[in-house]
């Protein structure tokens, strides 16, 4: 197994400094939008933003939910291991809100599809954007493509884009993974 270093921390917090301002060019002052992050990697891409855009850029009220998936993903039943869902937490409602799906790693398209699913039930949103640290290009399975993309990668299908966070127990990198 071989490991190619995409991004270290400092090209990580660039990345989302970049991601954060964009944000701001789009929904100036977030009274009218919500940040998402898809459980359970997104939910650090989501709460790193969240904080730059409150102490960098003195954005207030900003409103940031997670949601799970896993039972509305359309490969749930495919697995021989059983699922283990996260936790939703979403104490807002969507109706005519823009929200922000947030997600460590865009991939097939799948899980963005079973986001925008899974979110109805928490009301119609105005308007829906993705914004991912990673985006697989190449790899798609459905016509989904993000707003906001930190880094695009070229990866062929046997490699993996591993993303791992200093609050999970690690450190702040993206690494190209050949198995």
């Amino acid at each position: 197994m071989s490991q190619k270093t995409l991004l270290n921390a400092k090209d990580i917090n660039i990345i989302l400094n970049r991601l954060a301002c964009q944000l701001i060019e789009n929904h100036k002052d977030f009274k009218q939008t919500v940040l998402i992050g898809i459980q359970p990697r997104g939910i650090y891409v989501a709460e790193r933003i969240k904080k730059l855009l409150e102490a960098e850029y003195k954005i207030e009220s900003i409103k940031l939910g997670y949601l799970d998936i896993t039972f509305f993903r359309d490969d749930f039943r495919r697995g021989d291991k059983p699922l283990e869902a996260n936790k939703t937490r979403i104490d807002f409602v969507v109706e005519d809100k823009n929200v922000v799906f947030i997600d460590d790693v865009l991939y097939t398209g799948r899980s963005i599809n079973a986001a925008l699913t899974a979110v109805q039930s928490f009301g119609r949103p105005k308007n829906v954007e993705l914004l991912t640290l990673i985006d697989r290009r190449f790899s798609r399975h459905l016509p989904i493509q993000p707003t906001y993309r930190g880094r695009q990668v070229d990866a062929i299908n046997e490699e993996k884009v591993l993303v791992k966070w200093v609050e999970n127990g690690g450190e702040d990198a993206v690494y190209l993974v050949n198995k």
